[in-house]
């Protein structure tokens, strides 16, 4: 799914998102949704989000829904 689109993510989802300081070489890390801190309904880079580990990125793309 598009991890472009605020509608499809929801707190407790598994998704793939990009750190700040990976953005550049694509490495994507693997978490689950705590909060979505995007407000508008599409973002081009993908939607914000932050794990529940506290990490904070954008979502390219979205494993599982639970």
């Amino acid at each position: 799914m598009n991890g472009q689109i605020r509608a499809n993510i929801k707190p407790g989802i598994t998704v793939m998102i990009v750190l700040k300081q990976d953005q550049r070489t694509g490495k994507l890390t693997k978490g689950i949704v705590k909060d979505i801190l995007t407000s508008s309904p599409n973002h081009p880079h993908g939607i914000k989000v932050r794990l529940t580990d506290g990490q904070v990125g954008r979502v390219k793309e979205i494993v599982n829904v639970s």
